[in-house]
């Protein structure tokens, strides 16, 4: 087993800043902090595929929406030059799809103001171990945390409370989704360390027929993709305080377990240079932000649509919400009596 670490307070030098003592001063009501996070984020492929002006304004339509004391994302691609080792080989195999972009567009996470992202997915290790380094290198410069290496605990303070963010996915070199023994044994861990524990995890299977959660392992391409409702059943017993999904590249429902949100999976966030498909349910995302009280209470929530435009960037759906309305049909499908409940302002309750 690897050993556990936490990256709160990297060494301080030109590069890597001390990130621990810059917190947010944004969302604080009291003794409780926000958290907001997305689901995938694609900024291009590189060095056919990439969005106009080299990225500058790829945020600017969600930046606003964005805001809280910890944005998260997740973050399904490398940020490198080629290192020559793609997974797909060279020249690429049919039907395999390696992403990268230049590690300079961490500066576009940055300007949208992401604090942390999650690297636990199928895509880290695009462009192999070396690139996989990079992306930590060029997300470090620019004063973005990571998590989702085995046994990972990545712990950020905003205003005296502590908040452990740790990923898993079905992918080697992360926390497996599938061995629940060490997935609780992690978060239990986390908590030991911290106030709170945000679980951020890639699972389920992909497509636009797999908005629904169903109890049972999903199984796509031959990989085992994890039990969603058990996973995140299993880590909020361990005493995690929200659980973030994506991976399936549609939204899916939210449902409340123990007081603790769930949600399933908040879509495909962005795909520049068409690297996602934005064709009918694929191209709706959104923000989730959550606020919860230093003992993990939930103290509130809402969701901000969002939509892929036809160049993969992410612009807020604020005229339509139709990302909302998604998720509120499927969490009403899915969950019944357990779902979360929608407000017409996009507030997110705990079920009576």
């Amino acid at each position: 087993m690897a050993p556990e670490h936490s990256v709160t307070t990297p060494p301080a030098t030109a590069t890597s800043p001390d990130l621990e003592s810059e917190p947010s001063a944004a969302n604080v009501v009291g003794d409780t902090v926000a958290v907001s996070a997305t689901g995938d984020i694609i900024m291009g492929n590189a060095p056919s595929r990439m969005p106009p002006d080299n990225g500058d304004g790829f945020f600017d339509s969600v930046k606003s929406g964005l805001q809280s004391d910890l944005v998260m994302g997740n973050l399904e691609q490398p940020l490198t030059e080629d290192t020559g080792t793609s997974k797909c080989g060279t020249p690429p195999r049919p039907n395999c799809f390696a992403f990268r972009s230049p590690p300079g567009y961490a500066r576009h996470l940055r300007e949208a103001g992401f604090d942390l992202v999650n690297t636990a997915n199928n895509h880290a290790k695009d462009f192999g171990t070396a690139g996989a380094g990079n992306t930590r290198t060029a997300l470090g410069n620019v004063g973005i945390l990571a998590t989702g290496n085995l046994d990972e605990i990545t712990v950020r303070e905003v205003h005296g409370i502590k908040i452990a963010v740790v990923g898993f996915s079905s992918y080697a070199g992360a926390n497996n989704l599938n061995d629940l023994g060490h997935s609780r044994s992690v978060v239990q861990r986390a908590a030991q360390r911290a106030d709170l524990v945000v679980v951020q995890v890639h699972m389920g299977a992909e497509g636009s027929g797999m908005q629904h959660v169903q109890p049972g392992h999903e199984i796509f391409h031959g990989e085992d993709r994890g039990d969603p409702i058990r996973f995140g059943h299993a880590v909020i017993d361990a005493g995690a305080d929200l659980v973030v999904g994506h991976g399936p590249h549609v939204l899916r429902g939210m449902e409340f377990y123990r007081g603790r949100l769930i949600a399933y999976s908040l879509g495909n966030f962005a795909g520049g240079g068409h690297t996602l498909s934005g064709s009918g349910v694929l191209k709706y995302g959104g923000i989730l932000h959550v606020t919860l009280t230093r003992d993990g209470t939930y103290a509130g929530g809402k969701f901000l649509s969002t939509y892929m435009n036809a160049s993969g960037k992410p612009v807020r759906d604020a005229a339509n919400e139709r990302g909302r309305q998604l998720i509120a049909q499927l969490t009403a499908a899915d969950f019944g009596p357990t779902g979360a409940r929608f407000g017409p302002d996009g507030s997110i309750s705990r079920p009576a």
